[in-house]
């Protein structure tokens, strides 16, 4: 007697594995849904911005210029985000940037100091700065919603004293810091910069290793997975994008900015402090529930002190960036950075509440604030304007993640 088998029937589970059910991988594709839709919404922005100029803002001049704008609200994302997922706020940042920026100026300007100097003498006043501030945060107990206010005021005036008027005259070598190009060692092939599409394809080969070992690492511990064509998939769509934006970037008059590989540096490593140290997962701990943080030993004033300290170290980069942009240091330089920070956090999927948020949409927040910023501009759309287009994309983003809250919490 012989039997058949329909070759149309799932095989069954191998024994002791659990069958995972069709609801079960929507609700894990729904835990990524927030970051793949970031994603989606800057892919769209900037190809909706890319019709609506004919094609100019992705010109290889525009694109550089972009990281060069943009990359002090990158740096001040990236502790803006461990600050909002310990569930405090900054609102102090923009004030620090023009005191910092000041001091440096001055200390190149009046004192002789070389650039290198004044750089490292800005970075430790930011973090001086921000230590000041953690201190009443954390162990003095104020709320860090009023030490920042506090200080948005007293950064402010010190930046009017310190810079009475605008401080220009600034060396060559340290404005290439913001407006200068990695040299192109390897000369050019076809008007493309070998050295920017050298970096690309490290940048490539890095993001799927990485991807790679974080999947391995967790079948290891049997956790939960993305599905292999979903991982597939937006490994190709990571893929994709930096190499266009390789190509594009190789074109530019000077190829790969300078501070775009400072940023680049500052993301992989406060990635890994954040997702793969003791310290970041004390960060997630605090904002997720303080009080079972603080029960099951975790020193929450230390965490939150040293916050502050990092908050005010990257607030000294964001200056060197700004003044060095500038080729001046202006006691009004730094307006409404800390508003563009926070707004690229929650843009970026950091939760309101605290707990939740990363770096890597932190990032991509600031780059939707910065297509905005070009896109209009390009547009000729008047200032007004574009300050109330992102007040309503910040207003929309938040208002997507407490829906999505609702509805988990509903099913």
């Amino acid at each position: 007697m012989s039997t058949t088998t329909d070759v149309n029937l799932p095989a069954p589970n191998p024994p002791g594995v659990p069958r995972v059910s069709l609801g079960q991988r929507l609700q894990g594709l729904g835990g990524n849904a927030r970051q793949y839709g970031i994603f989606g919404a800057l892919i769209v922005i900037v190809l909706l911005f890319q019709v609506l100029t004919d094609g100019k803002l992705l010109l290889a001049n525009n694109v550089a210029a972009l990281f060069q704008q943009n990359a002090h609200i990158m740096v001040l994302a990236i502790g803006m985000l461990m600050v909002i997922v310990a569930g405090h706020i900054d609102l102090s940042v923009g004030s620090v940037v023009a005191f910092v920026g000041g001091v440096v100026a001055t200390t190149m300007r009046d004192f002789d100091a070389p650039w290198i100097v004044a750089v490292l003498v800005g970075l430790a006043l930011g973090a001086l700065v921000g230590a000041w501030q953690g201190f009443w945060v954390a162990y003095v107990g104020i709320p860090a919603f009023i030490v920042t206010l506090a200080g948005m005021l007293v950064f402010r005036g010190l930046a009017l004293v310190v810079v009475g008027e605008t401080l220009a005259g600034l060396p060559s070598s340290f404005i290439r810091i913001s407006k200068g190009s990695l040299p192109p060692w390897f000369n050019y092939v076809s008007n493309m910069d070998v050295v920017t599409l050298v970096i690309g394809v490290l940048a490539v080969g890095a993001i799927v290793l990485s991807q790679l070992r974080a999947r391995g690492a967790l079948r290891k511990h049997d956790l939960h997975v993305e599905a292999r064509g979903l991982f597939v998939a937006k490994i190709a769509m990571i893929a994709l994008g930096i190499g266009i934006l390789t190509v594009i970037l190789s074109f530019s008059a000077g190829g790969t900015p300078i501070v775009l590989v400072i940023v680049g540096v500052l993301v992989v490593a406060y990635s890994f402090l954040m997702g793969r140290t003791v310290f970041g997962r004390h960060i997630y701990a605090i904002g997720g529930n303080r009080a079972a943080a603080a029960l099951s030993g975790v020193n929450t004033r230390k965490v939150d002190f040293w916050i502050f300290v990092n908050m005010g170290l990257l607030a000294g980069v964001a200056a060197v960036f700004t003044t060095a942009r500038a080729g001046a240091a202006i006691a009004s330089a730094g307006q409404n950075y800390e508003l563009d920070a926070i707004a690229a956090c929650f843009i970026g999927g950091a939760a309101v509440t605290g707990g939740i948020g990363r770096i890597a949409g932190a990032i991509v927040g600031a780059l939707i604030m910065g297509v905005l910023n070009m896109g209009l501009s390009i547009l000729s759309v008047d200032p007004s304007w574009q300050m109330a287009i992102k007040g309503m994309v910040l207003l929309l983003a938040v208002a997507f993640d407490l829906l999505n809250k609702r509805r988990a919490g509903t099913q």
